[in-house]
């Protein structure tokens, strides 16, 4: 099957595909902070480390890496099909997006660092963010506990 735009429209087509603050990156990210993990996205760790992960738990000296299930290649998956066209060019990238994958985890896992991937249809919807805050503990260990501050007694503000 022919494409149905024309190569320069492709090429502006892909050059939309965003790297990073992608929605699940971004679903993942407010559900942790809500459930109290600490991370960082842009710090000094996640530019240095190998693969830059898209979340560093320094606490947990754990990453998270947030894959697409189609450039990943999510096997058993709905949201992965092979495409019709080019399908040799699109299996070579995608096994190499996966040879990739797997040096990258190897390389953290010899630092010491704990790796887990997240697949962007763990996040799709509110059901399976649901099913994944359940097991947000066992990956990472518990996050820190929640500090409550006693409310100021009326009339004790700072302002004068």
């Amino acid at each position: 099957m022919a494409d149905v735009f024309t190569p320069e429209k492709r090429s502006y087509v892909m050059s939309r595909i965003r790297g990073g603050n992608t929605k699940p990156e971004l679903a993942l990210r407010s559900m942790l902070h809500r459930l109290g993990y600490r991370f960082t996205v842009n710090g000094p760790k996640n530019k240095t480390l190998p693969g830059r992960p898209d979340l560093v738990l320094p606490k947990h000296r754990t990453v998270i890496f947030v894959h697409g299930c189609f450039w990943h290649g999510h096997e058993h998956c709905p949201d992965f099909r092979m495409p019709a066209s080019r399908t040799e060019w699109w299996i070579n990238k995608i096994e190499g997006n996966r040879a990739r994958d797997l040096r990258v985890e190897n390389a953290l896992r010899g630092m010491g660092w704990h790796v887990v991937t997240i697949w962007a249809c763990a996040l799709k919807n509110a059901k399976t963010r649901r099913w994944l805050e359940t097991k947000l503990e066992r990956l990472f260990g518990a996050p820190p506990p929640m500090v409550k501050f006693p409310a100021l007694p009326a009339g004790s503000g700072s302002r004068k």
